[in-house]
């Protein structure tokens, strides 16, 4: 039977590239944004585009239900959905900050509850959640899209718990820095959401020149071939890192929470 995958978030970036490699293995690959003609070259490779907005409940239930209508069966969602929304936490209001969370968490969670229905069925399925090493760390500036990262990695994680046992799994990929539009996305919210003669905009300058420096320079192809391994492995692994680099600093910001806070205040200084 022919495996069929689910990917959110995929008019760009990772998204993009993991539905061109799930459809170059063969796969049966629904891939879906709110920019339906930024995926116009996906279809040329056989992907199954739509307009997907996954704070949308209906726009979920609808992508999802045409997976199952047309192929009877889904086997793998990737959760890939998400933007950074930086700025201080003084000054994010919260009406942003709600749409942050509806974004990278709850989009992901109204999604996995549509298609664990079927898996559960069939006893077999994979939900992939797209998070960050930023869901092991923290930054200033990004308060409310950490928030959504560690909230990612908590809910995967106690999901895996409940739905093992019928032969599903919920794992995680903790990409780094890529070279992609997020950085860029990211500041330039940072800026928006600060208030008029703010206290804060000089941090912007600083935080974004540390972020350009740690860079890792991996592409969004590198990480669209973590989603495939996270996808497709026998026995899969909790988490899934790009680079040693990335799991190192996982690591240092976990068990060494002093020396993590001294790289903080110096990016602040």
């Amino acid at each position: 039977m022919v495996k069929v995958v689910l990917i959110t978030g995929a008019s760009n970036g990772m998204g993009f590239e993991a539905a061109k490699i799930f459809a170059a293995n063969n796969w049966i690959v629904y891939a879906g944004a709110r920019r339906l003609e930024k995926m116009a070259p996906l279809e040329n490779s056989g992907v199954k585009t739509a307009r997907l907005d996954v704070t949308d409940h209906q726009s979920n239930v609808k992508f999802v239900e045409r997976a199952l209508s047309e192929q009877g069966h889904i086997d793998v969602l990737i959760n890939n959905a998400g933007y950074g929304e930086y700025g201080p936490l003084e000054e994010v209001s919260l009406d942003t900050a709600r749409k942050q969370l509806e974004t990278n968490l709850f989009g992901a969670a109204d999604l996995a509850q549509l298609v664990l229905p079927s898996m559960r069925q069939q006893s077999s399925g994979r939900i992939v959640n797209i998070s960050s090493i930023a869901g092991n760390l923290y930054t200033p500036l990004g308060g409310w899209y950490h928030v959504t990262k560690f909230g990612l990695n908590v809910w995967s994680d106690v999901l895996d718990a409940e739905i093992k046992p019928f032969g599903v799994r919920s794992i995680v990929v903790q990409p780094g820095l890529t070279k992609s539009s997020w950085l860029d996305i990211a500041f330039t919210n940072a800026r928006n959401n600060l208030k008029p003669n703010s206290p804060y905009e000089k941090l912007i300058g600083k935080v974004s020149q540390f972020f350009q420096r740690a860079s890792s320079g991996a592409t969004s192809a590198d990480l669209a071939k973590v989603f495939y391994r996270a996808a497709t492995d026998v026995k899969p692994k909790q988490r899934y890192f790009n680079s040693i680099t990335d799991r190192l600093t996982v690591y240092l910001a976990r068990n060494h929470p002093k020396i993590w806070r001294a790289i903080v205040d110096r990016m602040v200084k």
